[in-house]
């Protein structure tokens, strides 16, 4: 028995999923301040960057894994969102926000811009679609990067800077947070923000997923011209793919600029697109667990890489013969390589997709029950 079958056999234990349920929480409640006790913040900050791009992760998921779309700009939404923030809260244009107006508004506007997207690729699939929707990630960032002339708006390549951190009420998490005669760090109560969304958008997909929208997606991704043949509005159900996918990204861009305090065009360029797409892939498309799966270990390998590629060759050749940061992309590609190579499927993927590559026959009827 692998340790993903065991995993999902806990569907049918109550008491084994209730337990596991309860123990994940302590780790997850417990686990800011162990990594910020042995490992430092600057572990700890990767652990919050890994919950963004792990609602990245699960947007972009809707697109490609739940609706087959494959889409190689959904960096642009993540941008939509972030500059948003920085626009309705820094010494910009002078305005401030509260974080639950701008982040609404953030997840809004995004989904606006992935419904704009949509509208009119929605004749294009595959090689053709990813180079459209790359297209579109690319025109936003150039356009951010140069909106400076005639009228300065994002302040061109040099970004905007001073953005009010996340304020929740009167307490603003870029200083120590008191809460019942407790302190804690910033970064740990940023984490807990981060976890708690991230946990509502698993639960929204969740949702979705077993739906009748999540299973029109599916009906889509499996055959587009079967599932519009039993009377599914394919054109409505792949625009609203690609809004609720975008709409998360705008939540997630939102939260960058209120942790990071400063955005520029660079932080959402073309490989940024490719590493969320990787998360998804990796993981296991179409697999809620899977694409988490992928997110965190895709956010924290090149770390491990970039910290341990100098140490290493110090200990074996007594000094540094490559650039650490070019030996952490080179071991990050074979990474990548190996997993594709023997896990074609993903790390972790869903139950459908795991048969399809064993070449098994799938049960309709027993799959939706």
């Amino acid at each position: 028995m692998t340790f993903v079958t065991a995993l999902e056999n806990f569907r049918h234990d109550k008491r084994a999923a209730i337990a596991a349920t309860v123990l994940m929480g302590i780790v997850l409640a417990a686990l800011p301040f162990m990594i910020g006790n042995h490992l430092g913040n600057s572990w700890l900050r990767i652990v919050d960057f890994a919950l963004l791009y792990i609602m990245l992760a699960l947007g972009l998921n809707i697109v490609v894994g739940f609706a087959g779309l494959l889409d190689m700009g959904y960096i642009a939404f993540y941008a939509v969102g972030a500059y948003l923030y920085a626009l309705l809260a820094s010494p910009q244009f002078g305005l401030h926000f509260p974080v639950w107006v701008i982040i609404p508004a953030g997840a809004a506007l995004a989904g606006i811009f992935g419904a704009l997207l949509g509208a009119p690729t929605l004749r294009l699939r595959g090689d053709y679609l990813a180079i459209v929707t790359l297209g579109f990630g690319e025109i936003v960032r150039i356009f951010l990067n140069n909106l400076n002339s005639p009228i300065n708006i994002t302040n061109g390549p040099q970004g905007i800077s001073g953005i009010d951190p996340i304020h929740l009420g009167g307490i603003t998490l870029a200083k120590p947070v008191s809460f019942l005669g407790f302190t804690i760090p910033s970064l740990h109560a940023y984490y807990y923000l981060f976890l708690a969304l991230a946990l509502f958008i698993v639960f929204v997909t969740i949702r979705l997923e077993n739906s009748r929208i999540g299973r029109a997606w599916v009906a889509i991704r499996e055959d587009e011209i079967a599932a519009k043949a039993c009377g599914i509005n394919t054109r409505n159900i792949k625009l609203l793919a690609f809004t609720m996918g975008a709409s998360f990204g705008g939540v997630a861009g939102g939260l960058f600029a209120g942790f990071q305090g400063f955005v520029s065009p660079e932080s959402f360029n073309l490989m940024e697109s490719v590493m969320v797409l990787c998360m998804v892939v990796l993981g296991g498309m179409g697999n809620i667990p899977g694409v988490i799966l992928g997110g965190i270990l895709l956010t924290i390998l090149p770390e491990i890489f970039r910290h341990g590629a100098g140490p290493v060759q110090l200990a074996l050749f007594g000094k540094i013969l490559l650039d650490p940061e070019a030996l952490r992309m080179l071991l990050f590609g074979l990474a990548l390589i190996v997993v594709m190579l023997y896990r074609p499927a993903g790390l972790w993927p869903s139950t459908t997709r795991r048969r399809e590559f064993k070449g098994e026959s799938i049960d309709v009827m027993k799959e939706g029950e």
